[in-house]
Formats: structure tokens, sequence, C-alpha cells
């Protein structure tokens, strides 16, 4: 098997040999997963997987390995499914980069339609709502009795979301975007007062989880890059402008699931906030936080659509990402006023 870009196997096996004796137990083989946009995913071996970040154009603090370690780690003894963290490499003279070894957990990513139809009614409804009982108790989790009490600054989260994603895409402009300009001075002046604290997964959605086959529970939460402490409602928002924004925009490549909302079968977008609130509170500024987060995919996608046309990415499926990031701004502003980004209807 020839090796994936992004890695050195043998280095890489150098250094695990010397770290962690009979952990490998043969030569390294490894696989770069498809499906993920921003970090880089490899499964060596079968039995492991590997993360680091991006080739080339890195945002800063936006694929911090050490950030995804220390919460998955802390995660681990809680109700909240987690893979387990094996080891941290900060050292970049391995693979020119920090990464981090987990264990692969068995199971499904749920990320095309022909996946989701084959489920069948009832067993989509038993998945959505298994995702939205995960969601909740990863909110619900003490983040000082977990070691996390430091792991963010809470105070003034919202504020800095809208600067920092705001920052984010200066990083990444290549173009002119009105539509980002609006929304942008949208969100900044009308930022909700935070109801709660807690740990923020900052990308929670169906294909970020592994299902478990057999029960259809969830049987991890993958991809926590951007984890931190904060508000839990922005993974709501987010979940929302997933489930109801961007399958709803006709151009372009969808980055993410094919197979998800009510026009796919699942419950509706209320129905899930609904499930949600039997556990954790749900606020009245939701169209806020829809906003929000249609503002950070775009930021996101403009990035993948930067380092597409500057030939740093790796995998197919990027060329049609930057027809996205105008419908997505104006989505957003959109959402913040209308129901339909929380219920999905038309």
């Amino acid at each position: 098997m020839s090796t994936p870009p992004g890695l050195d196997l043998t280095r890489l096996q150098t250094y695990l040999d010397e770290k962690v004796p009979g952990l490998v137990g043969g030569p390294l083989t490894a696989e770069l997963i498809a499906g993920g946009r921003s970090n880089l995913t490899y499964v060596l071996n079968e039995v492991f997987v590997l993360r680091r970040p991006p080739l080339g154009h890195v945002l800063a603090t936006a694929h911090d390995m050490t950030r995804e370690f220390r919460v998955i780690s802390a995660l681990g003894p809680t109700a909240v499914p987690v893979p387990e963290a094996l080891l941290l490499c900060e050292d970049d003279s391995v693979l020119g980069a920090p990464f981090y070894l987990m264990s692969r957990v068995p199971g499904v990513v749920l990320r095309h339609r022909d996946q989701t139809d084959a489920l069948g009614d009832d067993n989509r409804r038993r998945v959505a709502f298994a995702m939205m009982d995960t969601l909740a108790e990863l909110h619900l989790v003490d983040p000082a009795a977990v070691g996390l009490a430091e792991f963010g600054r809470p105070e003034g989260f919202l504020e800095r979301q809208v600067r920092r994603w705001t920052g984010q895409l200066e990083k990444s402009r290549s173009r002119e975007l009105p539509a980002a300009d609006e929304l942008r001075d949208r969100l900044a002046a009308a930022i909700p007062a935070t109801a709660r604290t807690g740990i923020v997964h900052g990308d929670y959605r169906l294909d970020n989880l592994i299902v478990d086959p057999d029960t259809l529970r969830v049987a991890a939460v993958l991809d926590w890059e951007m984890a931190t402490l904060g508000d839990p409602l922005t993974d709501l928002g987010l979940l929302l402008a997933y489930w109801n924004v961007l399958d709803t925009i006709k151009t372009g490549r969808n980055p993410v699931a094919d197979g998800l909302g009510a026009a796919a079968g699942f419950p509706s977008g209320a129905e899930l906030l609904e499930r949600y609130g039997r556990s954790a509170p749900v606020g009245d500024d939701l169209h806020w936080y829809v906003g929000l987060a249609c503002y950070k995919l775009a930021v996101v996608l403009e990035g993948i659509h930067y380092r597409y046309t500057h030939g740093q990415t790796v995998g197919a499926g990027f060329d049609e990402i930057g027809e996205l990031v105008v419908p997505l701004f104006e989505a957003g502003i959109t959402a913040m006023s209308e129901e339909t980004a929380i219920n999905g209807e038309s």
C-alpha cells in the first residue's frame, strides 16, 4: 500500500516503537479516511486512527491537536462516547506537524443518502434522537469535574466567536463578499446573553458520529478540533444549519452528509430541539445562533476554497465548495429573522 500524503510511515513507526513499544506489532499501513474537509484522518493497521492538521495553509488555533487530545481524554470516563486517546506527539519533526493517536471505534459513519435511506423511517428517528441525546449528555458534563475548567474562556464567548470567524475570514479572503460583511454586522449588533456554560463540540453533526449499526446508538463522537468552553447553544445552532439550511442550497458540492434533514426522512429541526429539551434547556434566541452557524460554516468553506485554489488540499470534492459560501452568508442573514431556520418549513 502506498503512503498517503501527510505521513512518513518509516519515521512514524520509529517514533511509535520508541514511545510505546509493542503497540503497533508489525509494519505500519495507513489509509486516508475520505469525508474530512479539515484535519486529516488516517487508519493505521486497521485498529488505530491518527489525526494531524491539513497540509499547507493552516489558520492559527484552527487545527490544535493538543486540544483535541485533551478533550477526548477528559471525556473518556463520562457518558459521552469518545475513542480512547492513546498518544499525543507535539514534535513537528516526526510528521511535519503535531498529531495524536486514538483507538478505532467499530461502527458506521452516515455520510450519504444511500446509507440513511437504507435505515428506514423508524431507524432514522432512532439515530436522530440518539444524536440529540448524546449532544445533551455532552452539554450536561461539568467541565471542572473532568479537568476542563481552564479549557476555554466562557466570558465574552459569543462576542469572540463573531470576532474570531471574522478574523479567520480575513486570513483566507481572496474575493469580495459583501454578504459576509452584512451578516457580521447583524450578528455583532444582536449578541444574546449566554444562559449557561458547557463543553462545546464546535462541529456537532451526524457524520461526525460513529453509529453502532446494531443498537443505533452513538458509539463515538469524532472531530473535536473546535471544542472549547462556551455557550452550548452554538452547537444547536450549527446542527440546525446543517439540518435545515445547507441541504437547501442548490449550488456547489455539499461538503457534509447528503442524507440529512426532514427531506431525507429524518425528524424535523423542531423535533430535534424537542428531544434535546427533554434533557437540557433550549433558549429563546436560536435564530441568532443559526445565523452565527451559517457565518461560521461559510468562513470554514471559504478557507477550504482558499486552500483548493492554492493546491493545498488532499482528496476529491473540493472544486465546487467555493460556490456554497455566498449562499450560506445570505442564508445566515435570512435565518436571523425567520422561524424556518429552526423548523425547516418552507
